[in-house]
């Protein structure tokens, strides 16, 4: 899975556009890396970016969850968590040449895949995640909507967050993806705090654009349920759970009064 830093650095890696990279190699409009090479002994098809005898094509642009297998990553307390399910990592049977490497803590594994750069993007995307809600919240709460009586928009929520990614993608429509995968910002900076910043700015800016003078519940209904649906189709692209975070964040409205 991508965030919109991840498919930047797979570009620019690759020496093509976002855009090219995106259309040729990702699913789901950008948010899933398409693995359509040669099946392995297992049967699984290697991933897009994989060439026989040589490996990874892109691997200095390798995204924060290549850096991390096979370790998995969770925010507790606003501190990162390394996780292993499983009894034995599966490097070890898989690649026996790992058992040659030495033996290092999880710290220096880390910093050994230059992991930092990427879990800041990730963190700072999931800022950008809860921000996009945010407009969607105030678009039904703050707008008379909720008061209305409407009880379409929060049954929506919870059909998106149970939506396949293509369905949802689909829904949202190409010109809010390509805001969303395809920012137009200045790439030639190597701050992804900063471009996941300008990135949640530019967004902002759409939304005001796209929705500052709407005053019907229709209206106001559509644009919920899509800055919501965003949210969620980014969400998936960080490796988190859409179905959970609808139920929440549908739970969280009914508390200030929306009804479904």
């Amino acid at each position: 899975m991508l965030n919109p830093w991840e498919l930047l650095c797979f570009s620019k890696e690759k020496k093509i556009s976002t855009r090219e990279f995106r259309d040729l190699y990702c699913e789901f409009d950008g948010i899933k890396l398409r693995f359509d090479g040669k099946p392995d002994k297992k049967g699984q098809n290697a991933c897009s970016q994989y060439v026989a005898g040589f490996g990874c094509s892109v691997h200095l642009g390798r995204p924060l969850a290549c850096r991390l297998y096979p370790l998995g990553r969770q925010i507790q307390f606003d501190k990162a968590q390394y996780i292993f399910e499983g009894e034995k990592f599966p490097c070890l049977t898989d690649c026996a040449e790992v058992l040659q490497l030495p033996k290092m803590s999880v710290g220096e594994y880390l910093k050994g895949q230059e992991a930092e750069k990427f879990e800041k993007a990730q963190d700072e995307y999931l800022i950008v995640m809860q921000n996009i809600a945010d407009i969607g919240f105030e678009l039904l709460l703050d707008s008379g909507l909720s008061e209305s009586g409407d009880i379409e928009t929060l049954a929506l929520w919870r059909i998106m967050g149970n939506e396949a990614p293509e369905v949802l993608a689909e829904r949202i429509g190409k010109e809010w993806i390509d805001y969303l995968m395809l920012p137009e910002i200045d790439d030639s900076n190597e701050n992804p705090t900063i471009f996941a910043q300008k990135h949640n700015e530019l967004l902002l800016l759409k939304a005001q654009e796209k929705f500052g003078t709407i005053k019907t519940n229709e209206e106001l209904h559509k644009a919920s349920v899509l800055m919501i649906g965003l949210a969620l189709h980014l969400a998936r692209g960080l490796g988190a759970d859409p179905k959970a975070i609808s139920e929440h964040w549908v739970e969280i409205a009914k508390s200030h009064g929306a009804k479904e």
